[in-house]
């Protein structure tokens, strides 16, 4: 099932996400609709805040750029109750857009390399350092746990300039070809 995608401005967005147990109600259905609908959006990620869940699910599909990073061939995978642990001291800076902050795309600065632990859908545990667009992909998306959003990174000057388009969003002045639930 297609499930609305959250824009900038709902509560959800800005609230810390709970760790959930091995009898969340029907995760198996949410994590598939999850899926479905971050495909339907044409997006490589969502976490469930975005989808008016507050707690720690986020889903990442990195195969659509498998023709580019052959690397990420196959890779479509569920983390539950994800948590960085540590960052690497190297970063770097590219764009980077997101679901629920529809037309806006900045650079954003992050970290490149990440120790992470979550549970994968069949809640086998996994500890591991990931890296490059990997990195990047889940740091956005764990963000989302946390009440964050990628435009919380940029400088204040570059939060001016978009400043037009956050307040259209918080009027429900949104065009999108997914479904959406604005404020308004």
């Amino acid at each position: 099932m297609i499930l609305p995608i959250y824009i900038y401005g709902q509560p959800v967005l800005r609230k810390a996400a709970e760790d959930i147990t091995p009898d969340y109600p029907n995760l198996k259905e949410l994590i598939d609709n999850m899926f479905d609908t971050m495909d339907r959006a044409e997006g490589c990620g969502l976490a469930a805040p975005q989808v008016g869940l507050a707690i720690r699910v986020v889903v990442i599909d990195l195969d659509v750029l498998s023709d580019d990073y052959p690397q990420y061939k196959g890779y479509r995978r569920a983390f539950i109750n994800p948590h960085i642990i540590e960052v690497g001291e190297e970063t770097d800076s590219k764009d980077e857009g997101c679901l629920s902050l529809p037309g806006i795309n900045e650079a954003v600065k992050r970290p490149t390399r990440i120790h992470v632990k979550y549970f994968d859908a069949d809640w086998q545990e996994h500890d591991e350092w990931v890296d490059g667009f990997e990195a990047r992909c889940m740091q956005h998306e764990f963000d989302h746990l946390e009440g964050k959003m990628f435009i919380d990174h940029l400088s204040g000057l570059r939060k001016q300039m978009i400043k037009g388009k956050l307040n259209n969003m918080l009027k429900g002045q949104v065009r999108c070809s997914y479904k959406t639930k604005t404020v308004k």
